[in-house]
């Protein structure tokens, strides 16, 4: 495996690839990440994962300086899983000056995540047209546990033609229901016991929609409430449609339970797919 820190060096390497797939990471490698990389091997014979903790994407208040950063750990998980390539840019390597061409997402990143992240979209769809235009890929592997995040980089690629096959890969979750997350390091043992609620509340709800109950206001406000009588600062829990990740409209079938909430300083985010009658 090779771990390369410049854009043009990278491209030296890269040129003579017929084919990549990119697993673009934010780094702190888990079993999430792993998963990604296992289906990009299906897709071309060499892999390349990005490892960059994008500043464009944290709000005033949020964790930029204290999101896990562990290189040699992750290195080592990557190698033993058989990526090619690491491109680990420095923040000066990505932006040499301040970046102010930047991708306006559609006024779907204002809502749900975008509601309580502000420019969370903004700069996170930023980086990822970059790193495609840096690595070139033919193909990029998303996780569905960002859900607000895939939709946002699919919309993107097709209104700008780009040539990158976006792959959704499934949430791995623990075998208690916990979805992988860099973020699960920050919960006490207590809250560890507690975090697998959410998926559980998120897939009561499911499991409602799927049984033909089309009164999703009654169901989002009760799982509201279930996850704050156990303690939890609940941001959303809301029944949408997959394709647009608007409110569902009668007739709709493909719909996606999505939520967040804070359980004690850390925010935690998850949803099920529901196939409504």
């Amino acid at each position: 495996m090779e771990v390369i820190g410049t854009i043009n060096e990278l491209r030296r390497r890269l040129a003579p690839e017929r084919r990549l797939a990119c697993v673009p990471t934010m780094g702190n490698i888990h079993d999430g990440h792993l998963s990604l990389v296992g289906i990009a091997h299906q897709y071309a014979p060499c892999v390349v994962t990005t490892i960059f903790v994008n500043r464009l994407q944290f709000g005033q208040n949020e964790d930029f300086d204290r999101y896990p950063r562990t290189f040699a750990d992750d290195c080592e998980k990557l190698a033993h899983d058989g990526v090619h390539v690491v491109f680990r840019p420095s923040e000066a390597e990505m932006y040499p000056q301040p970046q102010v061409f930047m991708v306006d997402p559609p006024p779907v990143a204002n809502k749900l995540e975008g509601r309580f992240r502000p420019g969370h979209f903004r700069g996170m769809a930023t980086v990822v047209l970059k790193l495609f235009n840096i690595v070139q890929p033919q193909v990029a592997v998303f996780g569905k546990k960002d859900y607000q995040q895939l939709h946002i980089v699919r919309h993107m690629v097709e209104q700008l033609a780009l040539p990158v096959e976006i792959v959704a890969a499934e949430t791995r979750r623990a075998q208690d229901g916990l979805a992988l997350s860099s973020r699960n390091r920050f919960l006490s043992p207590d809250e560890r016991a507690e975090a697998p609620r959410l998926f559980q509340v998120l897939n009561q709800v499911r499991i409602a929609v799927e049984a033909g109950d089309r009164n999703f206001e009654a169901m989002e406000f009760a799982a509201d409430a279930e996850l704050a009588r156990h303690g939890w600062h609940v941001d959303y829990v809301v029944v949408r449609r997959r394709a647009t990740l608007t409110a569902p409209e009668a007739g709709d079938t493909e719909l996606v339970v999505l939520g967040a909430a804070r359980l004690g300083t850390t925010r935690l985010i998850d949803n099920v797919e529901a196939l409504a009658p």
